[in-house]
C-alpha cells in the first residue's frame, strides 16, 4: 500500500505543475474553453491508453451504470471547475497561493465529508487534532497568500 502515497505525492506535484501548464495553454489560446477542451480531451485518451495498455479499461454493464448515484456523475464538472480556476486564477495569484489554497480547501471540505461520511466515504470523526491540523493549513496558506 506504500505506493499510493507515491502516487498521491506525484499527483500532488503534478496538481502543482498543472496550474502553470494549463493557465498558459489559456492565455497562449487566448480561449480559456477551447483550452479546456484541450486539457479534457488529454485526459481522456491519457485514461483510454492506460486502461488499454494495463488491460484494465471495462464498460460497466447497463445495470452496474444504473445503480450508481445520480450526484456521483458530476465529477467531471467538478473537475472543469478546477481546471477553470487554473486558467483564470493561477497565474493571476501564483502558483504557490494557488495550490495553497486548493489543498486548503480541499482538507477543510475532507474533514467534514470525512466527519459526516458525506458521497461515500467512510465516517473518521472530526478530532481536535484534524480539526487543529487545518485551522494549521489555514493559518499557512494566510502567510503563503501574504508574503
Amino acid at each position: 500500500m506504500w505506493y499510493l502515497y507515491g502516487l498521491a505525492l506525484l499527483a500532488g506535484i503534478a496538481n502543482a505543475v498543472q496550474g502553470g501548464t494549463n493557465a498558459t495553454l489559456a492565455k497562449t489560446l487566448g480561449q480559456p474553453f477551447a483550452a479546456g477542451l484541450v486539457v479534457a480531451l488529454g485526459t481522456g485518451s491519457t485514461l483510454l491508453l492506460t486502461g488499454l495498455a494495463l488491460g484494465r479499461l471495462h464498460l460497466p454493464a447497463l445495470a452496474q451504470a444504473a445503480q450508481v448515484p445520480a450526484w456521483a456523475w458530476f465529477g467531471g464538472c467538478l473537475g472543469a471547475l478546477v481546471v477553470l480556476s487554473q486558467f483564470f486564477a493561477a497565474q493571476a495569484i501564483g502558483a504557490a497561493p494557488f495550490l495553497a489554497i486548493l489543498v486548503t480547501a480541499g482538507v477543510a471540505t475532507s474533514i467534514l465529508l470525512d466527519h459526516f461520511g458525506w458521497i461515500g466515504f467512510t465516517v473518521h470523526a472530526a478530532s481536535l487534532w484534524r480539526i487543529v491540523g487545518g485551522l494549521l493549513m489555514v493559518a499557512g496558506v494566510t502567510l503563503v497568500a501574504l508574503f
